[in-house]
């Protein structure tokens, strides 16, 4: 099997920790073994749902958008992001993406081919 090219096709689909994601390498897609690479939409004044992604390391590319990421055990730190930001996600950290006035796209790129299923909901997330 050679190189595989992926255009997009649709919509994306609803990720269950938020966004909408356009579908993009990953087992499913074409077979990968052990990554997937994924472009997120966020919706500006919406934050994702606190998740993380068991015994995956994630990396996030911001794209577009000014936004935070809420991260730690209780989603106490908390740093903004501006495009051209770079951040590295350890396996199973709790976080999520808190969106102001404005959407955000970024590129994630996961250690698990199948992008939905390492993700693990967690409680309910502060008013």
């Amino acid at each position: 099997m050679g190189c595989v090219i992926l255009r997009r096709e649709n919509d994306g689909y609803a990720g269950k920790q938020g966004g909408i994601f356009t579908e993009g390498v990953s087992a499913e897609s074409v077979g990968a073994k052990g990554l997937c690479l994924h472009v997120l939409h966020i919706p500006a004044h919406s934050r994702g749902e606190p998740h993380l992604h068991e015994g995956h390391e994630s990396a996030i590319y911001v794209v577009s958008g000014s936004h935070e990421i809420w991260h730690g055990d209780d989603l106490t730190e908390r740093h903004v992001l501006n495009p051209g930001d770079m951040v590295y996600v350890p396996a199973d950290m709790p976080h999520m993406p808190v969106t102001g006035d404005e959407p955000v796209t970024v590129v994630v790129a996961r250690t698990d081919p199948r992008e939905q299923e390492s993700v693990h909901l967690l409680s309910p997330r502060e008013p």
